[in-house]
């Protein structure tokens, strides 16, 4: 019998998903299972959107304590297109901000038979804290948290990546930015690396280097174009100064796109078939050029569109836990 891990309290005893904290602890199996699922609620471009009743008569509370626009807007949709009632609080009229511990807040929620909580916030832990303290019927989902983790960001890059390249095998992919802070580049490496054998290349400015130590095989540098040189997918970060303590020391939006953005001339390095990300949200000129935000090779509206079958499918999978 294998040792439990920490991880082991998102899934059921007979390994259904009943919270989604983090990307470990989930079996490759198990990733495929919920990138085909997501796969299903997709459809063309101008066809009436997918539809499902598995969350008929279940209510879904999106709590952001953060400021967010695709995240939360792709998980009320999501809940809504899977037939759930849908509850957004917002944070700057909540209890919480009179004075309400979080606890407090979501045992009043639960009272009215919330079933699954989206949990997004700037603090460290709070999903955990959550879902450690819900009633047994209850599901917590990580929407973003802290530097941490954003498991489904991870999960709809990870489509998005299959869905270009047919694999998630084999690869190399190149992450640049502000890894130091990014949530975004621990959970798509986290799911690289449950998926294949990748190499993972992670490129940031000078005061923005990660603790490797969360990038368990991954190389550093801060060299982006021997960085990007041969990959096969090309990943730039937002710069977020609201988590930066010490700003004096960083670059201009100029000299960031002079030394660190993507360019045109830096995507000639990559594999001619290499595509280019980003989570969003996008500052185009500062970390990547409109050029090649709009060219050929941006995936950038396909991750959007990933993102809100991903979400249906992770609500989706936590009600078969019930």
């Amino acid at each position: 019998m294998s040792t439990p891990n920490k991880f082991s309290a998102q899934l059921t005893e007979d390994g259904k998903l009943r919270h989604l904290l983090r990307l470990e602890g989930l079996s490759r199996e198990f990733i495929t299972h919920l990138l085909d699922r997501a796969e299903s609620y997709q459809r063309p471009a101008g066809d009436t959107p997918a539809r499902d009743t598995i969350l008929q008569g279940h209510t879904v509370a999106n709590l952001f304590f953060e400021p967010s626009t695709r995240t939360r807007a792709s998980f009320e949709l999501a809940a809504k297109r899977l037939s759930a009632d849908v509850l957004n609080l917002d944070v700057n009229m909540s209890s919480r901000i009179k004075g309400e511990s979080l606890l407090d807040t979501i045992y009043t929620l639960q009272a009215m038979q919330v079933d699954i909580f989206v949990v997004r916030d700037a603090s460290a832990g709070i999903p955990d804290f959550i879902s450690s303290n819900v009633q047994s019927q209850v599901s917590v989902l990580n929407a973003g948290e802290s530097d941490v983790a954003h498991p489904t960001q991870g999960l709809l890059d990870l489509l998005t990546i299959r869905q270009n390249k047919q694999t998630l095998d084999g690869l190399t992919v190149t992450i640049i930015g502000d890894i130091a802070h990014s949530r975004v580049a621990r959970s798509v490496s986290r799911g690289l690396t449950i998926m294949g054998d990748n190499e993972i290349r992670l490129v940031a400015p000078q005061g923005l280097t990660p603790d490797m130590g969360n990038y368990p095989g991954a190389q550093f540098t801060h060299d982006i174009n021997a960085a990007i040189e041969g990959a096969d997918v090309v990943m730039a970060l937002r710069i977020q100064r609201e988590r930066i303590k010490e700003k004096s020391s960083l670059m201009t939006n100029h000299e960031y796109l002079q030394y660190f953005g993507l360019t045109e001339e830096r995507i000639a390095l990559a594999k001619p078939d290499a595509i280019i990300m980003h989570p969003g949200p996008m500052n185009r000129d500062v970390e990547i050029a409109g050029a090649v935000a709009d060219g050929p090779q941006s995936v950038i509206t396909q991750q959007v569109r990933n993102g809100l079958a991903i979400r249906m499918a992770v609500l989706a999978a936590v009600m078969e836990s019930r």
